[in-house]
C-alpha cells in the first residue's frame, strides 16, 4: 500500500506549506489539489464573460480541454506559468464557488488519485482525507483563527499584491470558510478519523515535527 499523509483545513492555515515540506522531508510525492480548483476557476474566468452564466455543463467541458501541468515547483495552465495568478483572491473564490459543483469535483477525482505513486503521497486541500483519499495513513485537519489566516495571507500577499489590506483579506476568508463549510457538495470537515492540530501558536517548523512525530507512530 502506498503512503499517504493528507492535509485539510481552511484557507490560509498554512496547510499548503507544511505538506510541501512534509513531502521533502520524507521524499514523497506531493499535490497541492487547491492548485487543481484555482487553475480550474481561472480557465473558466478566461473563457467566459465575468463568470455571468456559468452552467456546470459548460464548466465541465472546459476541464475537457485543461491542460495543467506541475514542473519545478510552477504551475502551468496551457503552458503559460500562472503560479502568482493562482495565488490572486478572486481565483480563490472562483475555485470555492466551482469546485461546489458536484459534476465537477466527481471529474476531478480520479485525476487527483492518480497523483498516488511509490514512494508514497503527501497531499493537502478541502476533502483529501474524507473524499480522494480516505484511506490515508495519515489524516491531519490543519486550522488556525480566522485573524491568524488573514495575517498570514497579508505576508504572503505582499509578493503579489500591494493593494491588499487585512481587513479585506479577513473578509475574504471568512466568506470562503462560510462557502466551504456550507456548501451540500463535499463541505469541509473532518471526523474522529482525523488529527486536529490548530497551529495558530505554531512556527511552521513546530507544526511539521509533530506531524513527522504522529505519521512515525502511524
Amino acid at each position: 500500500m502506498i503512503p499517504i499523509i493528507t492535509i485539510d483545513g481552511p484557507a490560509s492555515s498554512g496547510k499548503g506549506t507544511v505538506a510541501r515540506l512534509i513531502a521533502e522531508h520524507l521524499g514523497f510525492h506531493y499535490l497541492e489539489s487547491g492548485a487543481i480548483y484555482r487553475a480550474l476557476g481561472l480557465w473558466v474566468h478566461q473563457h467566459s464573460t465575468n463568470n455571468v452564466n456559468v452552467t456546470p455543463d459548460f464548466v465541465i467541458q472546459l476541464i475537457n480541454s485543461l491542460d495543467l501541468k506541475f514542473i519545478d515547483g510552477k504551475v502551468l495552465l496551457a503552458g503559460s506559468d500562472v503560479t502568482s495568478e493562482l495565488r490572486e483572491e478572486y481565483v480563490g473564490m472562483l475555485a470555492s464557488k466551482y469546485g461546489a459543483i458536484p459534476e465537477v469535483r466527481a471529474r476531478l477525482l480520479q485525476f487527483q488519485r492518480d497523483f498516488a505513486k511509490e514512494p508514497g503521497l503527501v497531499t493537502d486541500g478541502r476533502d483529501m482525507g474524507s473524499v480522494v483519499f480516505p484511506e490515508a495513513n495519515l489524516k491531519l485537519f490543519l486550522t488556525a483563527s480566522a485573524e491568524k489566516r488573514a495575517e498570514r495571507r497579508y505576508k504572503q500577499l505582499q509578493q503579489f499584491d500591494k493593494s491588499a489590506t487585512i481587513a479585506d483579506i479577513l473578509q475574504d476568508i471568512r466568506a470562503r470558510d462560510e462557502q466551504d463549510s456550507t456548501r451540500s457538495t463535499a463541505p469541509l470537515t473532518f471526523d474522529d478519523s482525523f488529527k486536529v492540530l490548530d497551529n495558530s501558536e505554531l512556527t511552521i517548523e513546530q507544526t511539521i515535527d509533530l506531524i513527522l512525530d504522529w505519521y512515525k507512530s502511524c
